[in-house]
This record gives C-alpha cells, structure tokens and sequence, in this order.
C-alpha cells in the first residue's frame, strides 16, 4: 500500500498526517499563530518516528497547493520540496477547496437533500476564494475569488440545500440569508487530503519538484509599515 506525506498550511490550521492506503497512520496539528514555519517540518520529523518510518520508506509527497495564505503557501510547498528533492520522490499536489469538500464528506457534515457544496477560503473583508462542487466531490464550478453579496450563489440555493464550508463560511452566514443554506466554519485538514492524493498518486499526476508554483489565486500584495525604522 501507498504510504504518502501530507501537507495542509493554506490557512491558519498547520496540519500534517500520513497515510497508507485507503487510512490514515499518523496525523498532527496546531492552531498557533504563525507557526506553520517552525512547525510543519516537525511534525513530519514526529510521525516519521513515530512509525519507524524514513521519508525513504514513503511513495510521494502531497501538498495543498491553494487557493489561500500566500506565507502558508510558501512554507507547505518549500517544505514539499525539500522532503522530495532530498529523497527523490515525487510530488502531488491537491486544491484546497477539494480538500473542503472531501472533508464535509469524510467528517459526514453535509446536510440532508444537499445539491451542492460551496467550500469557501476567507481572502479578508467581504471575499473568499470559492468554486462549486457536487456532494460526491465533483467541481462543477471555476475557482474564484467571490465578494459575497445577498445575491451571492442564489441560482445554486434556488436549487435545493446548499453547504458553504470553510474559513470564510461563518462571516457570509449574516449576508446570505436562503433557507437552503448552510454553514460550517473550519479549516483545511491534511487528514482530508486522503481520497484526492490517492487519486492524484494512481493516476500519476506528479508536478515538477523545480518549477511548481502554489496556486495564490490573486498576487501578493506587500504593505509599507507604518512604523518608523529610523
């Protein structure tokens, strides 16, 4: 059975687990500002351990490529990389709202009668970054950013029940009001990376450990401290 390494830093949850087959082995996580940094490694380095296990002795490295934090981001693909590059293994890469959806899935979070799931990544103020899926886990939609309105997914909702999941769920729950809908506040997990990796490893859908980019969405725009240096 395929033992793969998975890695989720797109939000404000560092997460890490590893899988073997159709399961989860070992799975690790923290909620600490700003640490997916000094963590992320870590918590490989602990559950490698823990199963007496060596990046070695793993078939693939998988990481959630984005839509979200452009510094999450970075760490989770840098760490991706160095952990194939030194091993020489390959690297598979999954969206962060597939992983939403598999996690309404897996944690049996989708109300009953639902038509569509809305995973959402909060991108500040009133957007997310959003697609539209089947409760099977097909897109039927395109990844985009979304400035959520009253009017916001309202021909889906005409539907039938709708789950809006993720960390930009809670703050739309006041401005879409539809009886079909629903929300569910939380983070990406890499424990929900199970079902889209496996997939990615069998149909060997690997990305350049060299060239691969997380998918950001929208540029990172830096800001000038209002602090004076001098």
């Amino acid at each position: 059975m395929e033992r793969i390494i998975l890695i989720e830093t797109s939000t404000a949850l560092c997460s890490a687990a590893i899988s073997c087959g159709d399961g989860i082995m070992s799975y690790r996580e923290s909620s600490e500002p700003k640490a997916h940094a000094s963590l992320t490694a870590v918590f490989i380095k602990e559950m490698l351990d823990e199963a007496g296990i060596t990046v070695q002795d793993c078939d693939a490295v998988c990481v959630s490529m984005g839509p979200g934090s452009y510094t999450g981001l970075r760490v989770g693909v840098s760490t991706a990389k160095g952990l194939c590059f030194g091993a020489r293994k390959p690297l598979l890469a999954v969206g962060t709202l597939d992983i939403l959806v598999h996690q309404a899935i897996a944690e049996n979070l989708i109300p009953e009668g639902c038509r569509h799931i809305v995973p959402m990544i909060d991108a500040r103020r009133m957007e997310v970054y959003s697609s539209v899926f089947t409760p099977d886990g097909t897109p039927v939609g395109e990844t985009k950013p979304e400035i959520i309105t009253g009017a916001s997914f309202a021909d889906i909702l005409e539907e039938g029940p709708v789950l809006f999941i993720g960390d930009g769920a809670e703050k739309c729950r006041t401005t879409i009001t539809h009886p079909n809908a629903s929300f569910v506040q939380c983070c990406p997990k890499a424990s929900s990376m199970l079902v889209p990796a496996v997939r990615e490893f069998k149909e060997k859908r690997f990305k350049d450990v060299a060239y691969f980019e997380p998918f950001y969405l929208k540029e990172f725009v830096a800001t000038v401290s209002k602090r004076k240096v001098f």
